[in-house]
């Protein structure tokens, strides 16, 4: 088998029993079945949940915390707890697994996020295995992924993974909730994630974890736009992620053969960025931007909206709405001046090199138009 980059993710329901603690023979399942991969030459990422379950009942909880201050100091202990169990069982077979802790700002401002592909990267080319979660104890409710399913959608997009496997305790997508519906009928394969696919999609179906069907959704379709393929599902023994990778998983496997892989700048700019302001462009820009794959140049632009300065990232607007967003190479200043004008007036009234307003390599198209 051709040797990949997986990224496996492991939610609470998985990881502990009903009373918050760890569930040590799903545990030392997923670890072996971790472990075999590795062994088979996979570089392997796991992205766990399990922190806030695990620790609950240590500070006296009889089930997972409602309050920002009861899950913050759950996940304060029982992250301990669960790297310290990681690496116990993982030592066994002479892995070494590395915690990384993550939260939003993480993502959204540029060198944090070129630092932690850096830090993964360099884990991954030393034969580590890095254990990644939220920062629970730090994250506030503005600035978190939601859940882990999101998490590990982006960190697979990140390290341009080529699967993304979503462990949980249901095989697969239904068409409808098979708890309540007998008759529900279960998807082995999906090209994309539709809107269709999401309506059909429930909450939480455990006490213990915050993702339910809807939210691996989401994280798929995620995952999906970054060109990484997901499965979503469950399995026992030591080689269920192997027969999930030979196509013999337990679950649902979603994409195609035809996804293309995101560079990290247009990742970054696509997810992340906050936007700076806006720029409005006429139809020939528009057609030439979306179309052709040029870069966007000061004649095509006619209005301007915010403060922004170069190196910002900017909202671009076309007739029938917003196109997408790029890093603009001018401040909003510089660009009230010289748009509508030709490349040549430009070089010469701002005696620059460069007369690109937005490069195509910095420009990320969100709407098809």
């Amino acid at each position: 088998m051709e040797k990949k980059r997986i990224v496996v993710k492991i939610g609470s329901s998985s990881l502990t029993n009903s009373k918050g603690e760890i569930d040590q023979e799903k545990f030392i399942d997923h670890v072996e079945a971790l472990a075999l991969l590795r062994q088979e030459g996979h570089e392997v990422l796991l992205v766990s949940s399990g922190a806030v379950a695990a620790g609950f009942s240590r500070l006296g909880y009889p089930s997972r915390p409602v309050t920002l201050k009861g899950n913050q100091a759950a996940a304060a202990v029982g992250q301990s707890i669960l790297i310290q169990s990681y690496f116990e069982q993982f030592n066994q077979f002479q892995i070494t697994p590395a915690q990384i802790l993550l939260t939003r700002n993480d993502f959204s401002k540029k060198d944090r996020y070129r630092n932690a592909f850096a830090t993964i990267s360099e884990l991954l080319e030393r034969g580590i295995l890095p254990i990644i979660n939220e920062n629970d104890t730090v994250s506030v409710k503005e600035l978190t992924f939601g859940d882990n399913d999101m998490l590990s959608a982006l960190v697979s997009g990140l390290v341009h993974a080529d699967k993304l496997i979503i462990l949980t305790d249901i095989n697969g997508l239904y068409d409808s909730n098979p708890f309540e519906n007998p008759a529900a009928k279960r998807w082995t394969h999906l090209q994309e994630v539709t809107d269709d696919t999401l309506k059909m999609a429930g909450g939480s179906g455990s006490k213990v974890g915050t993702g339910g069907m809807r939210s691996k959704l989401l994280a798929a379709k995620t995952a999906l736009a970054l060109g990484v393929k997901v499965f979503i599902g469950k399995g026992a023994g030591k080689e269920k992620l192997l027969h999930i990778l030979q196509g013999k998983g337990d679950g649902t496997y979603i994409g195609s053969d035809y996804l293309e892989s995101v560079n990290n700048p247009k990742q970054w700019i696509a997810l992340h960025s906050e936007s700076s302001g806006k720029i409005y462009i006429d139809e020939g820009a528009e057609l030439a931007m979306t179309y052709n794959g040029s870069s966007l140049l000061p004649a095509g632009v006619y209005g301007v909206e915010g403060i922004f300065n170069k190196g910002d990232v900017v909202e671009v607007y076309g007739k029938k709405g917003m196109l997408g967003k790029g890093e603009v190479h001018f401040s909003s200043e510089e660009l009230e001046q010289i748009m509508g004008k030709n490349t040549q007036d430009v070089s010469r009234e701002l005696e620059k090199d460069t007369s690109v307003v937005i490069h195509r390599n910095q420009w990320v198209q969100l709407n098809n138009h």
